[in-house]
């Protein structure tokens, strides 16, 4: 039986996408057409004989890979590790909450597999929270994600990248404040505009830019074996000496830790883009996240093999004053690597930026705008610009440090909602009516979501705080938007009309941009 030959919307073929979960409701534009065939187009949607354009599967194992330890490994490790140093108060019980924090990396990032196999949406927490527990708590956290956590994050490790990018150029005094943020602008626009152009030019220059990381953490390891070989053992000869061992203190020694590992979950944001997700996923998680595990470990060693606790609680860039120690003449190279590390991380993070919002937008919880994709190179640039918008914006006052403080222990609440989200997926679609190509035993989520509640409760009891209020009273705010203007859709056409937003914001982005409308279905290509 012979089937019709589909063909794609082009810009000039559609004006606004309202579906969710799959359905397709859109108006078609045709010039001089009638109703009728306006009607007979809407009718070749829905039978199947006009593809909608989509997300191409362009992310293989090692791109997947390279994401997670990409992102995982960010300028954190070379700048500040030492938070956990001070927490716990010795060496040896700071290694062991540097492995411990890797184990609960890896064990929260399997049960991500088994529900990214399971549901093979992009959207990590956000698709499975929504699965689960409907449209508020999903809501919630892209109403945090993609208004604060991710664009300040993007933001920060950009400034870092700034921060270090001019360091060898200004020996002795300091770059001002001005000329740092005009680079970190620029490192924004640069970072989204690869990621707009081509989804394999945002892998490969992620690629690129982990080897290299993982070059300047080989050459930080190999340093510290040579000191160790000439028996400068230093700050690691003290052992567990002056550990402090309050629930308290090993609990907030934790937080560091993991704060450290962030970024384990950022391949399950593209899981529509990733080839054969059903066995890449896992196994990518699986290679990636005890690689950092073992690298976190061995640079933490080099680092107290050479230098003090004093001088490691004061420097502001451990690797760098690792260098100064180690290196000599070639000390510069630690100021790069920073630099490096901070674009790599930065490139991952809006990569997996863009996709929360579009895939949030696809399900109405966003404007309809963010949800579509350019025709030509299948990226979505509608969301990877908003998020890089969002980024400057927070780039021009500066203080984003503290943003990041005080909502950072939502992380780990929505950590824990996805870990109660795979047990009630367990019962509301049984393994007899829903495969699951992945499977991890039902205690692994559960210890993950205990920590996951005592990690957010931590913070708050060790150092209260009335930012910790306002961070709540935001969250709480989501549901003020949420009810009328997305489960109740409630309008205001006498004061903003809907069609001047539509005409200026949904078809202006599309003849700019190139981008058509997007809806999540199985990839004609694979």
């Amino acid at each position: 039986m012979s089937q019709k030959k589909k063909k794609k919307l082009t810009v000039q073929d559609t004006e606004v996408i309202m579906g969710t979960n799959g359905t397709i409701v859109q108006k078609l534009l045709d010039g001089n057409s009638n109703n009728h065939e306006s009607d007979e187009r809407l009718r070749n949607i829905s039978e199947g004989n006009i593809s909608i354009v989509g997300l191409k599967r362009r992310v293989g194992l090692i791109s997947g890979t390279a994401l997670i330890v990409g992102t995982m490994i960010g300028s954190g490790i070379f700048v500040s590790p030492k938070g956990v140093l001070e927490r716990s108060g010795s060496v040896g019980l700071s290694l062991l909450i540097w492995t411990g924090s890797g184990l609960i990396s890896l064990l929260g990032a399997l049960c991500y597999a088994e529900l990214g196999t399971l549901i093979t949406k992009s959207g990590a927490e956000y698709s499975y929270i929504l699965e689960a527990f409907g449209g508020l708590l999903a809501f919630l956290f892209s109403w945090i994600s993609v208004f604060v956590l991710k664009p300040a994050m993007l933001a920060i490790i950009c400034m870092t990248l700034s921060e270090y990018a001019v360091q060898p150029f200004f020996v002795g005094c300091l770059p001002g404040a001005p000329l740092i943020k005009l680079i970190t602008v620029f490192s924004i626009v640069t970072i989204t505009f690869v990621n707009c152009y081509s989804v394999n030019l945002a892998t490969s220059t992620q690629n690129v830019f982990t080897a290299a990381k993982l070059l300047a953490i080989i050459i930080i390891v190999i340093g510290g074996i040579v000191q160790l070989c000439q028996g400068k053992t230093g700050l690691i000869s003290k052992g567990f000496k002056g550990s402090k061992y309050s629930l308290s203190d090993i609990a907030t020694s934790f937080y560091s830790g993991l704060w450290a590992y962030d970024g384990w979950n950022n391949l399950n944001y593209v899981t529509e883009e990733l080839i054969n997700p059903f066995r890449n996923l896992p196994l990518a998680i699986i290679c990636g996240i005890p690689m950092v595990t073992i690298c976190y470990v061995l640079v933490n060693i080099s680092y107290m093999t050479v230098m003090t606790t004093d001088e490691i609680l004061a420097s502001d860039a451990v690797a760098v004053t690792w260098g100064s120690h180690v290196l000599g003449m070639a000390a510069i190279i630690m100021p790069i690597s920073v630099a490096l590390s901070s674009f790599g991380a930065g490139n991952g993070s809006c990569f997996t930026s863009g996709r929360l919002a579009f895939v949030a937008a696809r399900e109405g919880h966003l404007i309809d705008v963010l949800s579509f994709v350019d025709m030509e190179r299948y990226t979505p640039s509608p969301a990877l610009i908003f998020n890089a918008f969002l980024s400057i914006l927070m780039v021009i006052p500066g203080n984003i440090e503290s943003l990041i403080d005080f909502f950072s222990f939502t992380a780990w609440l929505f950590y824990g909602a996805t870990m109660l989200a795979l047990i009630v997926l367990r019962y509301k679609h049984p393994y007899k009516d829903k495969s699951r190509p992945y499977k991890v035993h039902l205690s692994i989520p559960a210890v993950v979501f205990l920590i996951s509640i005592y990690l957010v409760i931590a913070p708050i009891i060790e150092k209260p705080q009335i930012e910790y209020l306002y961070a709540t009273l935001y969250i709480v705010s989501g549901i003020l938007f949420y009810i009328p203007f997305v489960k109740y859709r409630i309008r205001f056409p006498h004061l903003i009309s809907e069609s001047i937003i539509q005409y200026y914001i949904t078809n202006k982005c599309q003849l700019m941009l190139k981008v058509v409308p997007c809806e999540y279905g199985p990839d004609p290509d694979n």
